[in-house]
């Protein structure tokens, strides 16, 4: 088992017990890291109170809003981490957003505000946490983001998704060659397509997910389980000469030409 113990880590987009996000902070836990959790502020704090009983189990030492377009609540986000632990050891990056109507249909009747919405919550937000964490990674550290497939091949009804994936996945190799000077790698997982609340929104989810179980040299599709012991080697000294790189768990799917 992977050893985490005394390092701190900050977790990103938790929506509900099906997030990614949700799977990679047992992992961490497990491992014996500290946790710092986001939750996304809504007007009613309906958001906020189900993510943090969902997450009390973990003991996050930090419970902390971010809407990642507002920069002033990530710029608190680590004031607050600085303040809290003094350094960050972990950023899990599992953010992404579009609007539904540019999830089904023609890509090319994607509107100029669905785009930049797109590409500024799933791609950008990363360079912003990125940009807080590392000043913060005194000791080195690890960034860790999550993309998918449609981000480098065409996959119907991903549309405008598959733009930002393909930003984040250039955003994770320039912040690498960035920032491996002082000791803080930054990978991406693409994870096989696996029904959560975000996906939920990509049109044909259900269709995607059964190609690949029909398809994938495993026969399945993968589960957040999965995804989180992966990031947690990416967040080990195991992987500390890995950087700038995409990984995919998948069950293999994406070797497949059909």
């Amino acid at each position: 088992m992977l050893d985490l113990t005394g390092k701190k880590a900050l977790v990103t987009g938790i929506a509900n017990n099906r997030s990614i996000a949700w799977g990679i902070a047992q992992q961490l836990h497990q491992a014996g890291a500290e946790l710092a959790i986001t939750y996304l502020p809504d007007e009613k704090g309906k958001l906020e109170g189900k993510v943090k009983d969902l997450v009390d189990p973990l003991q996050p030492s930090l419970f902390l809003p971010c809407n990642v377009q507002e920069e002033a609540q990530v710029e608190d986000v680590f004031t607050t981490i600085q303040q809290a632990w003094g350094q960050l050891d972990i950023l899990i990056h599992c953010l992404a957003f579009a609007n539904r109507d540019d999830l089904a249909g023609d890509f090319s009747q994607t509107s100029q505000s669905g785009f930049q919405l797109a590409l500024d919550v799933s791609a950008y937000s990363l360079v912003s946490l990125a940009r807080g964490a590392k000043p913060l990674m005194t000791q080195g550290g690890s960034i860790v983001t999550l993309t998918y497939l449609g981000g480098v091949r065409v996959v119907p009804n991903y549309n405008v998704m598959g733009i930002a994936k393909a930003a984040l996945e250039m955003n994770v190799r320039y912040l690498a060659a960035e920032m491996g000077a002082a000791n803080i790698r930054v990978n991406g997982i693409s994870a096989g397509p696996i029904r959560t609340l975000a996906s939920s929104a990509v049109g044909g989810i259900l269709d995607m997910i059964h190609h690949v179980e029909a398809t994938a040299p495993l026969r399945r599709t993968v589960t957040q389980t999965e995804v989180g012991n992966t990031a947690t080697f990416l967040c080990s000294d195991l992987s500390s000469g890995i950087t700038g790189q995409i990984i995919y768990v998948d069950s293999g799917y994406c070797i497949m030409g059909m």
